[in-house]
């Protein structure tokens, strides 16, 4: 069973559903819910589901919401260690969303994530855990230099290193390590903040971001075209279409997922980003940022739906 480390977010997640017509300035009338998230958690709870040995490693306060992200890894079955400040409060991110489900805002209070210190990476633990890992997966909750010495690290033991770009105002965390990730997860507005151009065609973003020195990666767009590369290839795929979205939170993640599993199986990137999208369609026909129906087996399933991916080049 190949084993994957993933050190990023492992946070609450706040969301609430507005009912009727969004009423910007107002009060709206709707729903709330809480469950454990994260980009590096919903991963690797999925990454788990998918049938990985799966190991996170992410900072948590000393508090009743850490006590829900440890039992939602253990639900996962994914073996949790993280660096408890007993003194802290566990990170959170809060969503409002529109009753389609899109984002209207979002609010996150990740200030415990700046304690994951460059110097975490040296604990003989965590040395330990990297060295085992067939794959490492980070997200960018994580601070700029710890990531930057975390790419080094990947490179000095020669394991893949994949990343969450998690959003633009954290994506350019991710800037000057860009030659040491593998794979790079992100949307349009993502690249756009790495790279500060635009693309006029989601075709053309490989081509802007190879010149930036990033060697693979995927760029979605919500339900529209999405785009694969490695450092010889492009693929192309259009998601399939899904009539009753009930959340995109955690889509992202479940693309990574999907696309990782294929790529440690030794699947090329066109059969990973299918695999991507089969878990992405199954994870926002779920309330949940983690589809807990997420399976080979429904992934399997969900590949009927999914079109052939283009080779572009």
């Amino acid at each position: 069973m190949k084993k994957i480390l993933v050190l990023g977010g492992a946070h609450i997640d706040r969301r609430g559903m507005i009912e009727t017509e969004t009423a910007p300035g107002a009060s709206n009338p709707g729903s709330w819910m809480e469950e454990a998230g994260g980009g590096g958690f919903n991963a690797a709870r999925n990454l788990s589901r998918l049938g990985f040995a799966v190991r996170i490693i992410a900072p948590r306060g000393g508090d009743v919401t850490g006590e829900a992200v440890a039992e939602a890894a253990r639900q996962a079955g994914v073996e949790d260690t993280p660096f408890v400040f007993l003194d802290r409060r566990t990170p959170s991110y809060t969503a409002i969303l529109e009753r389609d489900g899109n984002l209207v805002i979002a609010l996150a209070d990740m200030d415990l994530y700046k304690l994951f210190s460059p110097r975490r990476l040296k604990v003989r633990a965590v040395r330990d855990a990297i060295t085992a890992s067939d794959l490492l997966l980070c997200d960018a909750n994580l601070p700029e230099d710890t990531l930057k010495a975390l790419g080094l690290i990947a490179r000095a033991c020669q394991k893949p290193l994949a990343a969450i770009a998690i959003s633009p105002a954290k994506a350019v965390k991710l800037k000057d390590m860009l030659a040491d990730i593998d794979i790079l997860f992100m949307n349009e507005a993502e690249a756009r903040a790495l790279t500060g151009q635009t693309a006029d065609n989601v075709r053309d973003w490989p081509g802007i971001l190879r010149r930036v020195g990033l060697a693979g990666g995927v760029i979605t767009r919500g339900a529209s075209e999405v785009v694969a590369f490695n450092a010889t290839q492009t693929a192309s795929l259009h998601p399939p279409i899904i009539r009753e979205v009930k959340d995109v939170t955690g889509a992202g993640d479940a693309m990574a997922s999907g696309y990782l599993a294929a790529i440690a199986e030794g699947k090329t990137i066109a059969e990973a980003l299918r695999l991507g999208a089969a878990a992405a369609a199954i994870t926002v026909q779920s309330p949940f940022a983690t589809a807990q129906d997420l399976s080979k087996d429904s992934v399997e399933t969900m590949l009927g739906l999914v079109p052939k991916a283009e080779m572009l080049a």
